[in-house]
């Protein structure tokens, strides 16, 4: 997995959404309690370090619109491509996934949707994935796929169940 890096989401993107989100709701920090409230979140996807919550740390539920941040970077027009998502995040800086290997919440039979989008933000393709027992070389397969088409400049990869971003994946 030396070409494809799964990306979370950018310190500075980070720091405005730990104020106000992109839907415009302020944060509302807790923390991640063994029942569940006052939002069960142990063991999901924190999108800040790339890996599931645990009991204790203090969190946030936050909408994020990854593909517009992305758009505001490259002048992308990605018009009703663009949305907005809920995420976990930490509700203080937490030093990112710092030198985590692999893809993150590869849980094996997890379905996963690999959105593909070209230099405007608009989307070109996507598929259905379902995560095998060697994820790595599924996800690597996966990506080599995606960018075997010339037009394609990033990756979403979303859960199913949910829509929720997972993660981004950058042309090499």
């Amino acid at each position: 997995m030396d070409s494809y890096i799964p990306l979370p989401i950018p310190p500075t993107t980070l720091s405005e959404l730990r104020e106000v989100d992109d839907v415009g709701r302020p944060i509302r920090p807790y923390l991640a309690n063994e029942n569940g409230l006052p939002i069960d979140s142990i063991g999901s996807p924190i999108r800040c370090c790339l890996r599931a919550i645990e009991p204790g740390e203090r969190v946030a539920l936050v909408s994020y619109a990854p593909l517009r941040r992305w758009a505001k970077e490259t002048g992308a027009q990605p018009g009703a491509y663009d949305e907005a998502g809920p995420v976990f995040i930490h509700a203080e800086d937490c030093g990112g996934p710092g030198e985590a290997r692999g893809y993150p919440f590869a849980r094996p039979g997890a379905l996963r949707t690999i959105r593909r989008y070209n230099a405007e933000g608009h989307i070109v393709g996507g598929r259905l994935f379902e995560i095998p027992e060697d994820a790595e070389a599924g996800f690597d397969r996966a990506f080599e796929e995606a960018f075997a088409e010339p037009e394609v400049a990033l990756v979403h990869v979303r859960a199913v169940e949910y829509g929720c971003f997972q993660f981004e994946v950058r042309r090499p």
